[in-house]
């Protein structure tokens, strides 16, 4: 995803930028949101599994985030805040995606892939072969699961978000985070029972 954010001020820490952002300043609001575009980006295509309702989503994300930039009082890391309002976005996408019939056309593009890791330098073609195969396999049986079990795996096993972090998005108790981790995991391994080999190996 590429978005014509400007980097005028790339020596500014953070705080310096949300201040500025605050007084009005939309090159500050730029360069803020180029900091953080490709997280919020992947966040939104693990959620949505389609480059162009990620990349929308991903917009209406920022806009959300310049017409309330003024309300973020700092209570939370600005990633923590941001991320929020992504998956607010996105849940808002996938409800109308699921209310809207999709031509065949769409359909058949439905699986399109997450972001994956670049291939090892010097990886013989075997080993390429089965990694491809086991992220297709994790990226189909994720799909699979529910929205609230995807969502919080992505967050805490892709995203690297910590149990606290992710109670701070998802508005939720840590407790209620971890139990529902746990039962996400559960899900996902069930998914994968029928693939066990391509990962014993």
């Amino acid at each position: 995803m590429r978005l014509p954010f400007l980097s005028s001020n790339k020596n500014l820490t953070e705080a310096q930028l949300l201040e500025r952002c605050r007084a009005g300043d939309l090159d500050a609001f730029d360069d803020l949101m180029a900091r953080h575009q490709q997280r919020v980006f992947n966040l939104c295509l693990w959620l949505l599994r389609d480059h162009d309702a990620a990349n929308d989503a991903a917009q209406e994300t920022f806009i959300r985030a310049y017409r309330a930039i003024g309300n973020f009082r700092g209570d939370c890391a600005f990633s923590t805040w941001l991320h929020r309002i992504a998956v607010n976005v996105s849940g808002d996408a996938s409800t109308r995606r699921r209310k809207t019939p999709q031509p065949l056309s769409e359909l058949a593009t439905e699986d399109s892939p997450a972001p994956e890791p670049a291939a090892p330098l010097r990886e013989n073609p075997l080993e390429t072969l089965t990694r491809n195969e086991r992220q297709r396999v994790v990226r189909d049986a994720l799909n699979q699961l529910s929205e609230h079990h995807r969502l919080v795996l992505v967050l805490f096993d892709i995203q690297g978000y910590s149990y606290e972090e992710i109670a701070q998005v998802l508005e939720l108790p840590i407790g209620t985070v971890k139990s529902r981790l746990n039962r996400a995991r559960a899900a996902l391994r069930d998914k994968l029972k029928l693939s066990r080999e391509l990962f014993d190996a």
